[in-house]
């Protein structure tokens, strides 16, 4: 994700503060200019709103009022158009049922999940997939249910018609590290499940209702194979088929066709906001070239239209070699534990068309 600053102070901000820490404005994100702001209080027409704060004679005319969620229950810093009739911001009318909030464990739960789904909605805003100014107060996007287990009813994350369904027991770090080494992943984190099935969703409507059908099975096989015998026989024989790495980009991805897209498209969004965050840093590169190393700037993939994969691939390698060699100096493990293939790769490029 690219770096904000404050526009009243220019301190740095980050995207789930709600203050500056050098000017003490309140702060709000705007997802109709997907952009951080302080703001400040203003009553019009016995309404009580914000806008952003400005430092010069001449006052911003956009209006806004805070997320409901943030006014009761402190777990949203979106803002919403003051012409929006949605008490709830985009983000955040996205999810059709909440946890139980009456739960000791549940608030710190819920308020996890939105945070890693409003950083979901960002990234598929910049890539021009979700609205960021809906009409009429209405959802763009998948819609989240956060379920938790109930006594003989375990709860399954996974997706379904557009409806994307998240046990709360991932926002716990001890219970999804035990997954994790259960199920024998590399990786697992809560932003990852949103983008994964993130990935389902737009299958149907990129894919499906797309009319690219037979596109998708040159690249991914035939999807129409029986997806539960499928999981069935993936976790019967321990995981991945043999030589997995050498056409997929993780070990679930080989399961199913439907799944080995959902894990693309999930390492997509990774490389494109990691590769937005490295650029928005100033990060710069030594790529090897055939002559001599070349020293390049990262490029924002999000600020460039339609992304260049070639490019993208070229400053992906180097940047995770970065990452996770600055997480073992912390002695932390890698922080993206997968060498990609050229099969791989083909794939991903599929995301970009």
């Amino acid at each position: 994700m690219k770096t904000f600053h404050c526009q009243y102070c220019g301190h740095a901000l980050f995207f789930e503060n709600v203050q500056c820490l050098q000017c003490e404005s309140p702060l709000a994100f705007l997802p109709d200019r997907l952009n951080m702001a302080a703001i400040e209080p203003v009553t019009e027409d016995g309404q009580d709103l914000w806008r952003p704060r400005s430092r010069g004679k001449k006052q911003s005319s956009a209006r806004y009022r805070l997320c409901h969620n943030h006014e009761t229950q402190n777990a949203c810093n979106f803002a919403v158009p003051a012409s929006d009739p949605n008490v709830l911001c985009v983000s955040c009318r996205l999810t059709r049922i909440l946890p139980d909030l009456s739960q000791p464990a549940n608030p710190l739960r819920w308020y996890r999940l939105e945070a890693a789904k409003r950083r979901l909605f960002y990234t598929l805003a910049k890539l021009g997939l979700v609205a960021t100014t809906p009409q009429d107060g209405q959802a763009d996007g998948p819609i989240f249910e956060f379920l938790a287990d109930m006594p003989g009813q375990p709860v399954m994350t996974g997706h379904s018609q557009g409806l994307v369904t998240i046990n709360v027991a991932e926002a716990d770090d001890a219970e999804r590290v035990r997954r994790r080494e259960e199920m024998h992943e590399p990786y697992r984190t809560l932003l990852g499940h949103f983008r994964h099935e993130s990935g389902h969703y737009y299958w149907d409507r990129l894919i499906a209702e797309g009319g690219r059908l037979e596109d998708f099975r040159a690249v991914f096989g035939d999807e129409r194979a029986d997806y539960q015998q499928a999981l069935q026989d993936h976790y019967a024989r321990g995981g991945a088929l043999p030589d997995w790495q050498d056409d997929f980009v993780s070990a679930y991805a080989s399961s199913h066709p439907w799944e080995d897209w959902a894990e693309t498209w999930a390492h997509y969004l990774h490389m494109v906001d990691l590769l937005e965050t490295a650029a928005a840093y100033n990060t710069r590169l030594t790529i090897p070239g055939q002559e001599e190393m070349e020293v390049e700037d990262v490029v924002n993939p999000l600020e460039t239209g339609r992304p260049d994969f070639d490019l993208l691939v070229e400053q992906w390698v180097p940047v995770t070699l970065l990452v996770n060699s600055l997480n073992r100096s912390l002695g932390q493990e890698d922080a993206y534990p997968f060498a990609l293939s050229g099969g791989a790769l083909e794939k991903r490029a599929t995301c970009t068309t």
